[in-house]
């Protein structure tokens, strides 16, 4: 099963990570996509598009750069909710303002292929998480016992009197 490790030494940069690169494409697809909208449109659906493209790349950008791979995930899936909402934005441009599924075609054709490389990729770091490494970081054994170690921090207890 890869570690971490593993995983890191094959990405220097989120730049090498494909699905930002594809990422990428499809924030140049929907500026253009956007354009085709009417002017009143400019300031609500087009700007919720923007919002939610530009979403996808930052998200996977911000998440390789965390320290943890949990972290990543949880980011990820950020950028795979975004990817879904984007979806359903460009669903609406077709039913609400005439624009041809022909004219979308390219950025829902990366938009599924953008969600099957984040969950491939979700699950194949959720596979190294899961695998039975310590979490302890100190070299001393892990207590076997199901009592709570003497330096727990126990709430107070407290009076329900007034």
């Amino acid at each position: 099963m890869p570690t971490r490790e593993s995983v890191e030494q094959m990405i220097n940069s989120y730049e090498d990570l494909l699905v930002w690169q594809k990422a990428m494409e499809l924030v140049e697809e929907v500026y253009r996509i956007v354009k085709l909208l009417p002017y009143e449109e400019r300031y609500s659906l087009s700007d919720q598009m923007r919002r939610a493209v530009i979403s996808i790349p930052s998200n996977i950008a911000e998440g390789q750069a965390r320290n943890s791979t949990k972290e990543f995930i949880n980011f990820l899936s950020i950028a795979r909710g975004s990817n879904a909402e984007l979806h359903t934005q460009c669903l609406i441009c077709c039913r609400l303002f005439n624009i041809s599924p022909k004219e979308i075609e390219k950025a829902n054709k990366l938009s599924d292929e953008i969600g099957k490389m984040l969950n491939a990729l979700i699950k194949k770091l959720s596979a190294t998480t899961t695998s039975h490494q310590p979490l302890a970081t100190s070299h001393q054994p892990l207590a076997t016992s199901h009592q709570p170690p003497a330096t727990s921090h126990q709430p107070p207890a407290t009076s329900h009197q007034p």
